[in-house]
């Protein structure tokens, strides 16, 4: 979902039924699903703010979009999901880079989402 709303720039609100229709999903992982795509563009902005802040040397919209849209999705269920722990997190979204991206991409997240991680902290 995310990728579609950053690639071709498609509204939040049209995408999860396109997406999800197909899927065989419980409603539950669904409704997930929904949060964390409306989330993110809710939080969009500022989680670009804050990923180009900790990125060093990299404009966000050089990054692969898998990345972007990963770091993106992680950084607001790091700021907005409280209840979830840290590491579930940034576990998660390693082991989606490790899938759908490059072999280095991991790595980058892990190392992008572990300073964000203090955001949490202070925010």
């Amino acid at each position: 979902m995310l990728y579609l709303i950053d690639v071709c720039r498609l509204d939040v609100d049209k995408i999860p039924d396109a997406v999800l229709s197909d899927e065989p999903l419980a409603a539950k992982t669904r409704e997930f699903a929904r949060h964390l795509a409306s989330g993110t563009v809710s939080q969009w902005e500022r989680i670009d703010k804050l990923v180009a802040h900790h990125a060093k040397n990299w404009e966000i919209r050089r990054m692969a979009t898998i990345d972007r849209c990963i770091l993106r999705m992680a950084s607001f269920e790091l700021l907005a999901d409280l209840e979830t722990p840290v590491n579930v997190i940034i576990n998660e979204a390693v082991e989606i880079a490790k899938r759908y991206s490059t072999a280095e991409s991991s790595k980058f997240v892990n190392g992008i989402l572990d300073k964000i991680k203090e955001e949490r902290k202070n925010g």
